[in-house]
């Protein structure tokens, strides 16, 4: 069973699960039935940061336009523009034993493509979640549902992995920014021109 976890829920990830290497994160949603005149299009994204809470350098953003980190430690399994279906509608893969020795923190994103002017925001979605799979077993090891908290929204932190004491833990976050990505990639220290 996985640990079903609430917003501001830490859990621990690797004490609970010792020899957990490689991780699943699916990250779903549902739009709801209101029509903008456009199709939605929710992207999923991860930010390796250090200590500071910053990306080192652009290339720790993983998301559609650079799916994967060059030391193989995080990977993004491609755009999904629809998000119809069942299940997750993206796909990240993380390989803990890879993760650069920098990095303490990747934190999970969920952006409205082109938000503002499609006139879109996350209190037209809902059912959002993310899920943590152990890779190797199949095994969800973490569900956090985020509810219907968000109105006006564009981008969300739905939530991070951090090390602590050389363990890793998962924190569901769930906070909600507006200014879609430009604004979630200047809290992490990246300039999204």
């Amino acid at each position: 069973m996985p640990i079903n976890l609430s917003k501001g829920q830490k859990v621990d990830l690797t004490k609970g699960n010792p020899g957990l290497k490689k991780i699943m994160v699916g990250l779903g949603w549902d739009v709801n039935a209101f029509d903008s005149g456009s199709d939605f299009d929710l992207d999923a994204a991860a930010f390796m940061a250090g200590d500071n809470g910053k990306c080192p350098t652009e290339k720790e953003f993983i998301f559609y336009g650079h799916l994967e980190h060059e030391s193989g430690a995080v990977k993004h399994m491609g755009d999904n523009r629809t998000g119809e279906g069942e299940g997750d509608d993206e796909q990240i893969l993380v390989d803990l034993t890879k993760i650069p020795t920098n990095i303490s923190k990747i934190a999970f994103t969920v952006t409205i493509y082109d938000a503002e002017s499609r006139r879109q925001n996350f209190g037209q979605v809902s059912n959002s979640f993310i899920r943590i799979v152990d890779e190797e077993s199949g095994r969800e090891l973490i569900h956090y549902d985020l509810g219907e908290d968000f109105s006006i929204e564009t981008a969300i932190v739905v939530g991070e992995l951090y090390k602590h004491n050389g363990e890793w833990k998962f924190n569901a976050i769930g906070s909600g920014f507006q200014g879609g990505l430009a604004a979630i990639c200047g809290h992490y220290g990246i300039d999204a021109e």
